[in-house]
C-alpha cells in the first residue's frame, strides 16, 4: 500500500534526479585520458605533428592526451581502431592524406568506411617538393622534364610504397608533364631520402619537411614545390604556376577526427582547443620549422577539405591505373 508519505518521498526523489540530469548530461569533457591514434610509426612528421597538439591539449585540459602509434597497411590499422574505438571523444586519430581520402580508391576492402569519421579539423599543411639527387642533369622543374622527354623510361622517381603520396605525386607530374618515369618504391620516406642523397634514383616527390634538411646540407636540391604559393621555409623554391604546372597540387596533411557517432558538443569543444593550440606562438614556429603551415578551420570545412582531396586524388589514381591488392 502506498502512503501519502511514500508517494511524496517518491515525488522528492524523483525531482531530484530531473534536476541533477542537465547537471550530469553536461559534464565538462575531457574527466579521463584521451587517446590521439597516429597510424604511423614515431619520429615521422604525423607522429611529430600530432605529438606538438596533443600536448598543448593536455595542458588546457588538465588530462593527459597520449600519441598511440598504430602503423600498418599504409594507415589502415591505425584508422581502423578509431573508427571502432567508442564514440566519446576519449579516442581520436591524427591522420595524413591515405586513410582518410586516399586508401579506400587503392585497396580492394577496407576495414572502415573513411567518410564516417567525424571530422574535427586540420592541423597542418605541408606542401610536397621535386627533390632531385644533387648530380641530376636538371636544376629546375623544367629542365627535369626536358631530360625526361630526351631520354625516356630513364629517370627513376622514388616513393614512400606504392599508393602513397609521394608515388602519386610522381605520377601526377607524369601525367601532367608528358614524360615516362621509372618506379622505385621505398618502406617509407627515410630510405626514398637515403638513396636520393647516395645517387641511386633520380627524384623524390615528399613533404618538405622531411627533405629540408638535406637540402640545406646541400645534399640534394629542389626543382619545384606542388603548392598554389612558395614556402617560408624554401622561399626560393618556385610554385606549381612558376614551374609552368599549375594543378601540380600535391601535400601531405594532418587532420584530427573522431569515431563516427561522436557528440558534435564534443567535437566542437576540440576543434575549438586545437584552434587555440595552432595559434600559440611556439607551436607556430616548431610547426613552421618543420614546413608545416598551421591550419585550424571549422568542422564543416574540414570535411569539405577532406572531400576535395578525396577527389583530386582518386582522379590521379584512375588516370594511373594504380591499385593494391589488400
Amino acid at each position: 500500500m502506498v502512503t501519502p508519505m511514500m508517494g511524496l518521498l517518491r515525488a522528492s526523489v524523483a525531482a531530484v534526479l530531473l534536476a541533477a540530469a542537465p547537471a550530469l548530461a553536461q559534464t565538462p569533457y575531457p574527466q579521463k585520458q584521451v587517446r590521439v591514434i597516429v597510424p604511423f610509426p614515431a619520429g615521422g612528421s604525423a607522429d611529430t605533428l600530432c605529438r606538438l597538439v596533443a600536448e598543448k591539449l593536455g595542458s588546457a585540459w588538465n588530462q593527459p592526451v597520449i600519441i598511440d602509434n598504430r602503423a600498418g597497411a599504409g594507415g589502415n590499422v591505425g584508422a581502423e581502431i578509431a573508427f571502432r574505438a567508442e564514440p566519446d571523444g576519449y579516442t581520436l586519430l591524427c591522420s595524413p592524406p591515405g586513410p582518410l581520402s586516399i586508401n579506400h580508391n587503392l585497396y580492394k576492402t577496407l576495414p572502415y568506411d573513411w567518410a564516417k569519421f567525424m571530422p574535427i579539423t586540420v592541423l597542418a599543411v605541408v606542401p610536397n617538393v621535386i627533390t632531385a639527387r644533387k648530380d641530376l642533369p636538371a636544376n629546375t622543374a623544367q629542365e627535369l622534364i626536358a631530360y625526361a622527354k630526351a631520354n625516356p623510361g630513364k629517370v627513376t622517381y622514388a616513393s614512400q610504397g606504392n599508393g602513397s603520396t609521394s608515388h602519386l605525386s610522381a605520377q601526377m607530374l607524369a601525367t601532367m608533364a608528358g614524360i615516362e618515369m621509372v618506379h622505385v618504391p621505398y618502406k617509407g620516406e627515410g630510405p626514398a631520402l637515403i638513396d636520393i642523397i647516395a645517387g641511386r634514383v633520380d627524384i623524390f616527390i615528399g613533404n618538405i619537411s622531411a627533405a629540408l634538411r638535406f637540402e640545406k646540407a646541400k645534399q640534394v636540391k629542389f626543382l619545384g614545390l606542388a603548392s598554389r604559393s612558395r614556402s617560408p621555409v624554401a622561399p626560393d623554391v618556385p610554385d606549381a604556376a612558376e614551374i609552368g604546372l599549375p594543378d601540380l597540387l600535391a601535400s601531405a596533411w594532418f587532420a584530427l577526427v573522431a569515431p563516427p557517432g561522436t557528440p558534435d558538443t564534443i567535437v566542437q569543444k576540440i576543434n575549438a582547443d586545437a584552434a587555440a593550440a595552432l595559434k600559440q606562438p611556439d607551436v607556430r614556429a616548431k610547426f613552421l620549422e618543420q614546413g608545416a603551415e598551421p591550419q585550424g578551420g571549422t568542422s564543416s570545412a574540414t570535411a569539405a577539405f577532406i572531400k576535395e582531396e578525396e577527389a583530386r586524388w582518386r582522379d590521379v589514381i584512375k588516370s594511373a591505373n594504380v591499385s593494391l591488392s589488400d
